[in-house]
């Protein structure tokens, strides 16, 4: 039998725990000024000890979550989280990655409950083969596929963002602080819809449409591979990712023709056009064999020494607007008065009203902020007919006197 809190789980206070980025259960204890031995049982799943509700509190405190969060079972999903795992890259930075995703899916959870997100639109491209069976003009097929299931042309791309969110794939977008992250996709276990975690410390326009592009590529061709063929595969798995997100954005029936001749300045002026680095267009060029490999290697040479590694040309010529079906929906939670701010987060949300700002896109302080109120205009008499398009009603008035205590210039 276990002593101290009913119901308490121990991967709740881990996965806690590596969302705030404390690398050691030691850490924690030094944290909380507690012994590392009784922190570590807190995490044991096989330990007969858990906090009491005075501690319980005190962890929730230090970890800015309710104590409820510890009594929820964690979003946990038996699919892998495929994210660009790299030999330098912090464990705990990874970790961070993982608990943050495990935190949307469980947010996008709670606002299923009252608002229909997109149905899921992804088709089955693989036609019954395995993802280990793809050629690459197997994926460059896929791509021609997919852009005329989704119905965008095979001109640029738009917003990926955009239209990840309108085929059902839950997106945001937070700061990872570090740059040696990028995106994650994994799958909710609750309901099986993809989830897309981008980070914004790198952030412009054409990073994030070759970022978003490459999780959807996840999203489309490697959503039944298990776990272990995962951590086995992980280079040819990603491999086949990057060329179909660069095949969605690049099509290899329209983009080559625009290549006059290859060489900086020209793939600056197609970046306005197609809205892709010119680093990423030289992978492209050279994936399609348009450029031979040496060619490739002087052009990388020659980014390199403009400096280009740091920012390029056109970087932040576009705005990047963020992920909005998480945004608008919690909105229209609010403003049809199915649920207060207040009530998400006494009973809902069990992580602070910070985090699912974070992860919604919605604005620093959203929860602490009233709704705003709807004043109706007031009708007199004169007024011309109220004119219905739709929902709306617009009204003409005529010009008025300006009232006696108005002031009128000479």
């Amino acid at each position: 039998m276990r002593i101290g809190t009913p119901g308490f789980i121990p991967a709740r206070l881990t996965e806690a725990r590596e969302a705030r980025r404390i690398p050691s259960k030691a850490a924690l204890a030094r944290r909380l000024g507690m012994s590392a031995t009784t922190t570590s049982r807190w995490e044991d799943e096989s330990s007969d000890q858990t906090p009491d509700n005075a501690a319980l509190v005190r962890l929730a405190g230090e970890l800015g979550v309710r104590p409820e969060y510890f009594l929820r079972p964690p979003f946990h999903s038996n699919r892998p989280t495929f994210l660009r795992s790299l030999a330098s890259t912090l464990v705990r930075d990874l970790d961070f990655q993982k608990a943050q995703m495990h935190w949307l899916q469980e947010i996008s959870f709670v606002i299923g409950h009252y608002v229909d997100l997109p149905e899921v639109d992804i088709p089955d491209v693989l036609d019954g083969a395995s993802y280990t069976q793809l050629r690459d003009e197997d994926i460059e097929e896929i791509a021609l596929r997919l852009r005329r299931h989704w119905q965008l042309g095979e001109g640029p791309c738009g917003d990926v963002v955009a239209i990840m969110e309108r085929i059902g794939i839950v997106v945001a977008a937070i700061p990872m602080n570090t740059t040696k992250l990028d995106g994650l996709c994994s799958w909710s276990p609750v309901d099986g819809r993809p989830h897309v975690l981008l980070a914004t410390d790198k952030m412009s326009f054409p990073r994030r449409q070759m970022d978003a592009a490459h999780e959807l590529a996840h999203a489309v061709l490697h959503q039944a591979v298990p776990e272990e063929e995962f951590q086995a595969n992980l280079r040819a798995i990603e491999q086949q990712a990057f060329r179909l997100g660069s095949a969605l954005l690049m099509p290899s029936t329209t983009y080559p023709k625009d290549v006059r001749h290859a060489s900086l300045a020209m793939l600056v002026s197609l970046k306005e056009r197609w809205r892709v680095s010119v680093k990423a267009q030289i992978k492209r060029l050279s994936d399609l064999g348009i450029i031979p490999e040496e060619f490739s290697r002087q052009l990388y040479k020659l980014y390199s020494a403009k400096g280009w590694s740091k920012g390029e040309p056109l970087d932040q010529h576009w705005p990047i607007q963020p992920p909005r079906a998480l945004r608008d929906s919690l909105n229209l939670i609010v403003e049809n008065n199915v649920r207060s701010k207040a009530d998400l987060l006494a009973t809902e949300f069990t992580i602070s009203s910070t985090d699912v700002e974070e992860l919604c896109g919605l604005p620093p302080g959203w929860f602490d902020r009233d709704a705003a109120e709807v004043v109706s205009l007031k009708r007199h008499p004169g007024d011309g007919p109220a004119v219905h398009y739709g929902d709306s009603e617009v009204i003409s008035f005529p010009d008025r006197r300006p009232h006696p205590w108005s002031s009128r210039s000479s």
